[in-house]
């Protein structure tokens, strides 16, 4: 709804088709002077609350996010949908909510991803019908025009916020359950390896955020990454982003080539965002070669599922499966998945240790399931207690209270 009731009804889109063409030919800002001027040349007369009503509908059009603009600024949005001019859909973090919001047309929702895929530096056009790319703000867009999408551009807006979330918070929003974050400190205490697993939307790069804000404040942590999402509450942060080829198809940056560069920047603790390609390679043998405490995210339907996952990319970038299975046994120690309920709530559904059996392939052994007051123990617990704390250490109490289920 706009904030100067009637703007819209005055100001129609032909009436602001008219000022955007003399801004554009004249070259001038859309200040609320040059948008008077404008409807003047085309011989309307409006009110001052009109007039600013036009300037700010605007400015939102041409340097903002047009409609979406007061979506993207609710603290509670984490993703904004656009599917048709009239379907425009957020997620609070609850599920998927039609909202109110439309664009007067598909040509208006095309017009706006178009900009926003430039000023991303990306191309969106016929010849390159999809763009995905990071905004200055850190939002994350992915783009798909029509005719590869049917109807209406469809547009996906991931919002990033400045600042990451804690894991009291996220102990408090229900994504880990009471009492545990005193795993969660413990797998970071330990150095363990982990990946952290789940579908799109799942809250990988939320939780790999919060817990790399735990990290000891004189390590240095280095981050590779295909978009750059995460935001680490730390003191000490390197930040690799890729880079995709420009129109002459060169200055290409993989996140392959990002693993190996982040390899040689003295890393105490090396995160991948997103391990989806032969970057898998490089990130495993450096986990192998004394970087411990190294971790990352995979898309994956389940905990057991990861072993099988990395080894369908490690055997796309060439390792047989062999090699692959000793390198992931040796490198890694811990799955934790995500998943969402049916009221579409994030949170931890299970954690699982990594080890071989007889044929010497890795396969996954839960240790502690989702619990509503508190992680439940599986049979995988007591070696999880092992590496967290040693065959001594601990309580035994940091699983939760065990009365949910496990033994």
């Amino acid at each position: 709804m706009s904030a100067f009731p009637g703007t819209e009804r005055a100001t129609g889109s032909a009436l602001l088709d008219g000022v955007r063409q003399w801004l554009a030919e004249s070259g001038a800002e859309p200040t609320p002077a040059r948008v008077a001027q404008a409807l003047r040349e085309q011989g309307r007369v409006l009110g001052d609350a009109e007039v600013l009503g036009a300037a700010e509908q605007l400015r939102r059009e041409l340097v903002g996010s047009g409609p979406l603009e007061a979506l993207l600024g609710d603290p509670t949005v984490t993703d904004v949908l656009v599917s048709a001019p009239d379907r425009v859909w957020v997620d609070r973090g609850g599920g998927l909510e039609l909202t109110s919001v439309s664009f007067p047309d598909a040509a208006a929702v095309r017009r706006l991803a178009q900009r926003l895929a430039a000023v991303a530096g990306r191309r969106l056009d016929d010849a390159r019908p999809w763009a995905d790319a990071r905004l200055p703000d850190g939002t994350r867009l992915h783009a798909v025009l029509p005719p590869v999408v049917v109807g209406c551009t469809c547009l996906s807006l991931r919002v990033v916020r400045p600042r990451a979330f804690t894991l009291d918070e996220l102990v408090a929003a229900g994504t880990v359950p009471p009492g545990g974050d005193r795993v969660l400190r413990a797998l970071l205490r330990a150095r363990l390896s982990f990946v952290i697993s789940g579908g799109t939307g799942s809250g990988k790069t939320t939780l790999l955020s919060a817990l790399l804000g735990l990290v000891g404040p004189g390590e240095r942590i280095v981050l590779a990454e295909d978009s750059a999402e995460l935001r680490p509450d730390h003191p000490h942060v390197v930040r690799l982003e890729a880079r995709p080829a420009n129109q002459e198809g060169a200055g290409l940056v993989t996140l392959e080539d990002l693993v190996r560069q982040a390899l040689r920047m003295r890393p105490d603790r090396l995160v991948v965002g997103e391990v989806r390609g032969p970057e898998v390679v490089h990130l495993l043998a450096a986990l192998n070669t004394g970087h411990q405490g190294g971790c990352g995210t995979v898309h994956a339907n389940a905990a057991a599922d990861v072993p099988a996952r990395l080894e369908a990319l490690g055997t796309a970038a060439g390792l047989d499966r062999a090699a692959l299975h000793s390198q992931v046994a040796a490198a890694l120690s811990v799955v934790l998945h995500l998943s969402r309920d049916r009221a579409g709530r994030r949170r931890i559904a299970e954690v699982h240790v990594l080890e071989r059996d007889a044929t010497g392939l890795v396969r996954t052994v839960p240790a502690l399931r989702w619990g509503a007051r508190a992680f439940a123990r599986e049979r995988g617990w007591e070696r999880l207690r092992e590496l967290l704390h040693g065959p001594d250490g601990g309580s035994g109490q940091d699983g939760g209270s065990g009365q949910d289920g496990g033994s």
